[in-house]
């Protein structure tokens, strides 16, 4: 079955029609920004990764990376490992649960509007690692509707909400997660030749939106669109039966969701 296709509206967000928009420089203590660097390096790498890997990236001192990795680990923000490489540590799942809720609450009227419109479940998920994590649904009003539950993992290759934000990593990245995830044949529909997506990641970045084609689960569509500009790698979708998400749907569902993507950012980005 061909791939519902529509032409996004000249104002799309579509990371080929230019570069991320830039952020202001703010002032900050240092020593946190670099201890926030190493942590986002970590997660990263698939939540653990060696001092030389650390070294590599953060482009630090070497005494520097140890004194940071030393107090992140006496705060539960990281811990050591038996190999001497390191790991999130406990105390960021308390806050990480804290913020997801947080990052509920301001995503969730956003998806309420577009189930509104649209009749069908949205969603929003983050990168996590190597695999999406849905962090926020409204679910559809139809009785045959897409139920995600919160909290759930999935694999970024077969999902359209994964689709949609891998484009805007570098090539290194998406090998990166691929590597790490898998790319398990969930369905007759699922990628699962790392050539074959990055073939469809070029049809993502010039189209602006990804499509799960029954990828995930068969009888199930899913039209997504990457939040640019979040704190996170981060996707707005919309989900439901193929018998209802049609190629007019698509061409009704990829606007909204590409605006809904623009007022999520800028949501996200506020400074109060």
């Amino acid at each position: 079955m061909e791939k519902p296709s529509v032409k996004p509206p000249t104002d799309a967000i579509n990371p080929a029609n230019g570069a991320e928009p830039v952020k202001e420089t703010k002032p900050g203590v240092q020593s946190v920004e670099r201890a926030f660097v190493l942590l986002g390096l970590i997660a990263d790498a698939g939540g653990r990764a060696t001092l030389s890997e650390l070294a590599e990236r953060a482009d630090l001192p070497m005494p520097t990376i140890h004194r940071l990795l030393r107090t992140l680990v006496n705060l539960g923000c990281a811990r050591q490992l038996q190999d001497r490489g390191y790991a999130l540590g406990p105390t960021l799942m308390r806050l990480g649960d804290l913020a997801g809720r947080q990052l509920g609450d301001i995503v969730r009227p956003h998806l309420r509007s577009l189930v509104s419109a649209l009749g069908e479940s949205a969603n929003v998920a983050v990168l996590d690692g190597d695999m999406m994590v849905y962090v926020a649904q409204v679910p559809s009003k139809h009785s045959m509707r897409m139920f995600t539950e919160v909290g759930r993992r999935v694999h970024p290759s077969a999902t359209g909400v994964g689709k949609a934000v891998l484009p805007a990593l570098d090539h290194e990245r998406i090998a990166q997660i691929v590597h790490s995830s898998g790319m398990p044949e969930l369905t007759p529909n699922s990628l699962t030749d790392f050539a074959d997506l990055e073939a469809e990641l070029a049809r993502v970045r010039q189209r602006g939106y990804a499509i799960d084609e029954q990828e995930q689960e068969l009888g199930v569509r899913c039209f997504a669109v990457d939040v640019v500009g979040a704190p996170t790698p981060m996707a707005v979708s919309v989900s439901g039966p193929t018998s209802r998400l049609d190629e007019d749907f698509a061409g009704r569902a990829v606007p909204l969701l590409q605006e809904a993507a623009r007022q999520i950012s800028a949501d996200l980005n506020r400074v109060e």
